[in-house]
């Protein structure tokens, strides 16, 4: 069989793929014959290959998108790997001969999705967690700008998120590759851009890092939990992580002061049954 060869956009490649995958599974094109890209990366090295045939077998199952499984699938579909395309259609094409194959996770490929899965909901909950949102002044307008930088292509898929959270709010979540936007009535998805210069008359922000200095706990501190939740790969686009250098060296003599106060400490003691 002659190798086909599928584009996906650029804007859109995760939905794209669910199409294009139907329309192969349909056509019963096997994984080994599908050669998958992007517009712009090596879109033409295939060019000429022949698009599979439109036809209309019933027992070629194709992507659900209701289950559990199409939830791992489309998380991994969001992922930053180049073969994540051909990965997710080998499953689908897979599970038509073998029920319930996205449960197994001792299948190579299995692990290999759940692993990339857990990857992608991991930074969808670092991007929920890190945005920070500056106040920009525009003619005579309020608009809130963050930039963020994620690992995988989840911007899109987290935006609403935020349109929820900060529907009376007009603003703008800036990534190297993707950017979301919201007006107040629509949230839209446009280009990348570049990191935008930092302002430090934000009255927003600094009433923030007052906050965040004020419910700093001493005596709570853990670094090391506190780098794994918090890595410092994030600390430039946070505001508060200034502060926390500062914070961490005069953490003992607080919590002396603390003490000496008669303030009461509370530790954080693990529940019975294990970790809550």
């Amino acid at each position: 069989m002659s190798p086909v060869q599928v584009v996906l956009s650029r804007q859109d490649a995760a939905g794209d793929w669910i199409a294009q995958a139907r329309r192969l599974l349909r056509a019963q094109t096997p994984p080994e014959a599908v050669i998958w890209s992007q517009e712009g990366a090596n879109a033409d090295l295939f060019a000429d290959a022949p698009a599979p045939p439109e036809t209309t077998n019933p027992t070629a199952a194709a992507p659900e998108e209701t289950t559990e499984e199409a939830g791992v699938l489309r998380l991994l579909l969001l992922h930053a790997a180049p073969e994540r395309f051909a990965l997710a259609y080998r499953l689908c094409w897979r599970r038509r001969q073998t029920p319930g194959l996205l449960q197994m996770a001792g299948d190579r490929d299995v692990h290999k999705a759940q692993r990339m899965a857990q990857a992608v909901r991991r930074d969808m909950h670092k991007m929920k967690a890190f945005v920070r949102f500056r106040a920009v002044e525009r003619d005579g307008e309020t608009f809130f700008i963050a930039w963020f930088e994620p690992d995988h292509h989840i911007v899109a898929a987290v935006a609403p998120f935020f349109q929820r959270r900060f529907a009376a709010m007009k603003w703008s979540i800036l990534t190297p590759s993707c950017s979301v936007h919201w007006d107040g009535r629509a949230l839209t998805v446009a280009e990348g851009a570049l990191r935008p210069a930092t302002t430090h008359d934000d009255p927003v922000e600094a009433a923030w890092l007052v906050y965040y200095a004020s419910i700093f706990n001493p005596a709570r501190l853990k670094v090391a939990a506190m780098q794994s939740e918090m890595p410092k790969k994030y600390w430039k686009n946070l505001p508060e992580a200034a502060l926390i250098p500062e914070l961490i060296r005069g953490a003992a003599a607080r919590t002396s002061d603390m003490i000496a106060a008669g303030a009461v400490v509370r530790v954080a003691r693990p529940r019975r049954g294990g970790a809550g």
